[in-house]
């Protein structure tokens, strides 16, 4: 594979996002942040905004990203927790219209357009069966970009489909596996895009801990660092111009 063009020098690209609009992201993930300078994606869950909306506007004039997570975070029938608002019942249009509700509550809100979004549990589809279709190609017309399954691996730049990125879950991880994730995608001239919902003084579910998220970002902004920074809509929007030519 040849080398992708990234700006500043760089060799690779990392975006960080967070999903759901965890309190822990306000708490204790964005103090980690800005002291750093990492902008970062977050995609929200409106009904979680809604109690600490300045501090989510905050979060939009410190210059991170919001992007769409959907109104109500419908998942497959598969997760106990979802199965009141399952995939499996929904059409294509209503999975669109939970889409452009939350797009409505960023904007009127927060401010801002969402211009990129996250497909819940990491899941495209809506319907059983024969009925079953991917939604992807709706989410494709109206975002830059979206976030897709975790997987682990980072995206090749030339040849990623921007409706379908994927992530890499840090949720519980040491800074040591982010660390050689990061290794790897800069060895290969690709995008590294992780993914975690809480960011914790100590140690719990879903939780990636301060200080190793700590440890992590003392790195990548360490002299010499390959990796261009950017939010997910950043890095997206530039593959899109290297495209073009531009």
């Amino acid at each position: 594979m040849g080398h992708f063009k990234w700006p500043e020098g760089k060799t690779a690209a990392l975006s960080l996002t967070f999903d759901d609009a965890r309190a822990s992201q306000l708490d204790v993930g964005l103090p980690i942040l800005d002291r750093h300078a990492v902008p970062a994606t977050f995609y929200v869950s409106p009904a979680a905004v809604e109690p600490r909306l300045g501090d989510w506007r905050e979060v939009v004039g410190k210059g991170h990203e919001i992007g769409n997570h959907t109104m109500t975070h419908p998942c497959s029938e598969t997760f106990s927790w979802s199965r009141e608002n399952a995939l499996e019942n929904y059409t294509l249009e209503g999975i669109m219209r939970d889409i452009e509700e939350a797009s409505d509550y960023i904007r009127s809100k927060l401010g801002v357009e969402p211009v990129t979004c996250a497909y819940p549990c990491g899941q495209k589809f809506v319907g059983r069966g024969a009925e079953r279709k991917s939604y992807m190609p709706l989410v494709s017309e109206r975002f830059v970009a979206a976030r897709s399954a975790f997987e682990m691996t980072a995206n090749d730049p030339f040849g990623v489909d921007l409706a379908d990125v994927a992530a890499v879950s840090v949720d519980s991880a040491p800074v040591e596996d982010m660390l050689r994730h990061a290794e790897k995608a800069a060895a290969e001239g690709r995008w590294l895009v992780f993914l975690c919902h809480e960011v914790g003084k100590e140690p719990g579910p879903q939780t990636l801990t301060a200080s190793e998220f700590d440890a992590f970002c003392t790195e990548i902004r360490a002299p010499g660092s390959p990796f261009w920074i950017d939010t997910f809509e950043g890095i997206a929007r530039h593959i899109l111009r290297q495209r073009k030519g531009e």
